[in-house]
């Protein structure tokens, strides 16, 4: 049950010879979600062995074209390639008639229906959800419209314990009443109460990753956030370029890992790399002063939560 986290691009604004513009796939279970659809986004999907046709949702944070413009080319590739099932796109309102001109334009011949849902909201709200994972969007604070996006598994049905079965002689509601995590009162005037946190157990512990890019930081993001096992957030600027992270609404390095540090986040990612560096090694070392459990975003880099079970 693999819950990996595919890196394509870390560049901001200007793409770099090795860095491409913001784009990841999450894989929950076989199931990949788009986040950002920078420039290139389908030569990166290709090379890191994911399929095309397998993507179904794209979760887009804001319009500016490092974060948009690979959506075009994408949509195109998947037409040529034979699509036929619809492809989901949330993105800001304004998204919708930039879809529409394209189609317009180059649609034609389209099998396949690219679906455009609003994403408006001004705290976490759910926007997508399956039978196990669930996405929820909450607003960021930048230059335009910007949105983050929580992706979190669904708690598990709990799992009766084997030994309970025969002790008690459950029957079958009642293991089912269990397993959804009630008690049980065998007769209204019995005083036996099987309790489900005696009798069962949690198959495994339902794990989460947040996508915060682009942001200046706020109060309340760390809450929004809170223990997530992965967090991706974006580093534009090292502590010395602080002035103009203020003055573009961008997060500093020491910023970002101080958002993963209040949240109580298990492990944090950066990228959104600004173009003045080339070599952003250094970038690491101001992030592990406050945050040790850190690593740089790479392309090509594959990051995979795995799955807890906790002892029976």
């Amino acid at each position: 049950m693999n819950f990996t986290l595919n890196i394509l691009g870390t560049a901001s604004a200007l793409p770099t010879v090795n860095r491409y513009p913001s784009a990841q796939v999450l894989d929950v279970r076989g199931r990949l979600f788009l986040i950002d659809c920078g420039e290139g986004v389908q030569m990166q999907i290709r090379r890191s062995r994911l399929s095309l046709l397998k993507l179904d949702t794209v979760f887009i944070t804001h319009l500016h074209g490092d974060h948009t413009f690979g959506i075009f080319g994408l949509l195109s590739t998947m037409s040529m390639l034979g699509r036929k099932t619809p492809f989901h796109i949330y993105a800001p309102e304004a998204f919708g008639p930039i879809l529409g001109n394209f189609l317009s334009s180059f649609g034609e011949g389209f099998n396949f229906e690219p679906v455009h849902h609003t994403v408006k909201t001004s705290g976490p709200e759910m926007i997508f959800e399956t039978r196990t994972v669930e996405v929820l969007a909450f607003p960021l604070r930048h230059r335009i419209e910007t949105y983050g996006y929580l992706f979190r598994e669904k708690m598990p049905m709990r799992n009766v314990r084997k030994e309970a079965i025969w002790q008690y002689g459950l029957t079958l509601a009642e293991i089912a009443a269990l397993k959804r995590g009630e008690d049980v009162v065998r007769t209204p005037d019995s005083a036996e109460i099987l309790k489900s946190a005696d009798l069962t157990y949690l198959p495994y512990e339902p794990r989460s990753f947040a996508y915060c890019s682009d942001t200046a930081p706020f109060p309340e993001l760390a809450s929004w956030i809170s223990g997530v096992d992965l967090l991706y957030h974006e580093a534009t600027f090292p502590e010395e370029y602080g002035h103009i992270a203020r003055a573009t609404f961008h997060s500093t390095t020491l910023q970002a890992a101080g958002c993963a540090l209040e949240a109580g986040v298990k492990k944090l990612v950066i990228g959104h790399y600004s173009s003045r560096f080339p070599d952003v090694n250094f970038y690491l070392d101001e992030v592990r002063s406050i945050f040790p459990d850190a690593v740089l975003g790479r392309e090509g880099m594959k990051i995979d939560v795995p799955l807890v079970r906790p002892g029976r």
